[in-house]
């Protein structure tokens, strides 16, 4: 999919102002992008297909439409940030919570939300260490195996949440590795934008 193919295909399905915030976002990104790693730099050209998109899509499989959605390991703000500003149109009752340890991505997080007109909170420190948030989504792009996953999701998610992790082509072995420990139900949502990857919709999350 060519960057603008994914650019129409977002614009297409939210508000003008969203589509604003996410040009805000995507310019706020290429800019930081340069005084600190917030992206692999080979995706940079592909910002909208890679990552706008990419996120996007986890939206959809929300279940909530209020409550606290809580993004973990956010770094750059994926999926987070993209589904706080389609969330401020679709779903105003949700607020956002993210949680990164480095303090420069943490300040970028919150630099970018305040250019966007987002009103968001950020944890800067560990995942394991922040208090429990109970919230009722919790969400994850590239940042652990799905049993360490399923461990945050334990300590942060409400007993009802939904976790929503995004996995990619290898996520079978995951899966197995994380059952010899965990008991879940689970839908494997196939992803829009990479082949073989999928977003994990998780819930009644409990110790085998």
């Amino acid at each position: 999919m060519t960057e603008d193919e994914a650019r129409d295909r977002i614009a297409a399905n939210v508000s003008r102002e969203t589509f604003e915030r996410l040009e805000i976002y995507a310019a706020a990104l290429v800019k930081w992008q340069k005084a600190i790693n917030l992206v692999a730099p080979g995706t940079i050209p592909e910002l909208w297909a890679r990552h706008f998109l990419d996120s996007a899509q986890v939206f959809d499989l929300c279940p909530a439409t209020e409550g606290l959605w809580l993004d973990i390991g956010s770094g750059a703000g994926f999926p987070g940030l993209v589904c706080a500003a389609i969330a401020a149109e679709k779903a105003p009752g949700l607020r956002f919570t993210f949680i990164e340890s480095d303090l420069r991505k943490g300040s970028f997080l919150r630099t970018v939300a305040a250019e966007m007109g987002l009103k968001i909170g950020v944890l800067t420190r560990r995942i394991e260490e922040a208090p429990p948030q109970n919230a009722a989504v919790i969400s994850a792009r590239a940042l652990a195996s799905l049993t360490r996953l399923l461990g945050h999701a334990e300590h942060h998610l409400s007993p009802d949440g939904t976790a929503l992790f995004m996995k990619g082509a290898t996520h079978g072995q995951e899966v197995e590795e994380a059952l010899e420990t965990w008991a879940m139900t689970m839908d494997s949502v196939p992803s829009q934008t990479a082949d073989g990857a999928v977003i994990l919709k998780i819930g009644d999350i409990r110790r085998a």
